[in-house]
């Protein structure tokens, strides 16, 4: 018999229950929330962009103790995301009920994130007043394709024994464009760096740096093994502007599909970027937004 109960979640008492409800639910189209890797993340990523001073209002759902339903944000802190186990989409009501009055707002408004098969809660969104406003579609690559992308002449995989946090940092900080807006690299956020490569199940190891000729970090892709959902969870990718379109970035994904297939990985996880498909990757998470007029 169900005994549902609820509380406020707990950055320093919930976090490992939450990664270990988000894997139990997985589902490799996300109809059931997130993907574990995805929350841990966000909240490893505290110094820089993700803001956890409102995590309070985070709620769980419990049946006899046991975690069935989370509502949470990520960044900004209006975005709200819902992770719901199958057979408990009664839930769904009063889950959308608790965003919509208590989650953080702008101008006295937020915006739910809701997946293509997350029916329940789409549903009762719509009879809230809550309407669609925007789709995209995440790719995954399929290990049952291959993935072999060369590296370009004059670069080199570098050893993950040899991985230099600074460069790691300086590379991340140019290759998303922060030298455009906020300067050239100055060591800027480099706790949030060491925050994320310490994570609990951060697999830092599994990553893939590419270097130039001298030893300049040119690619980066982050890796957080999934074992139990057989999952390479990408994040994250980025290439400095300098030797963009030059097929590093499918060369480092290609080595990381070699890594994590040894591993017994099935999938990997992309973007919607354009450059996805070109590589081989398919649809597979739908993404819609809701807000209400």
């Amino acid at each position: 018999m169900k005994n549902i109960t609820t509380r406020q979640f707990s950055v320093l008492g919930d976090c490992g229950k939450i990664y270990q409800f988000m894997l139990d639910i997985y589902e490799r189209d996300w109809r059931n929330g997130v993907a574990a890797p995805f929350f841990e993340y966000a909240f490893s990523s505290f110094y820089s962009w993700m803001d956890i001073s409102c995590s309070y209002k985070d709620r769980i759902w419990e049946d006899n103790g046991e975690i069935v339903a989370f509502c949470f944000y990520e960044n900004p802190v209006t975005d709200i995301y819902f992770s719901l186990k199958p057979g408990y989409e009664e839930l769904a009501p009063e889950m959308i009920t608790y965003a919509d009055k208590h989650m953080p707002k702008k101008d006295g408004k937020n915006q739910l994130i809701l997946f293509g098969e997350q029916t329940a809660l789409i549903n009762t969104a719509k009879e809230l007043g809550y309407c669609q406003i925007y789709e995209r579609t995440d790719m995954q690559f399929d290990f049952e394709d291959v993935l072999d992308y060369q590296l370009p002449e004059g670069f080199h995989f570098v050893k993950p024994e040899e991985y230099d946090m600074d460069k790691i940092s300086k590379c991340c900080w140019k290759g998303f464009n922060h030298e455009e807006t906020e300067g050239a690299w100055d060591h800027q956020h480099e706790q949030n760096n060491y925050q994320l490569q310490v994570a609990p199940h951060a697999t830092m190891e599994l990553g893939v740096i590419i270097a130039d000729e001298q030893g300049e970090y040119a690619c980066c892709a982050g890796m957080w093994w999934t074992p139990e959902n057989k999952l390479a969870y990408l994040e994250p990718l980025c290439t400095i502007p300098e030797y963009r379109n030059r097929g590093l970035a499918a060369a480092a994904l290609s080595e990381m599909y070699r890594k994590t297939k040894k591993l017994g990985a099935t999938h990997m996880t992309g973007g919607d970027n354009e450059f996805y498909k070109k590589i081989g990757y398919k649809s597979a998470v739908k993404w819609t937004y809701w807000k209400k007029e």
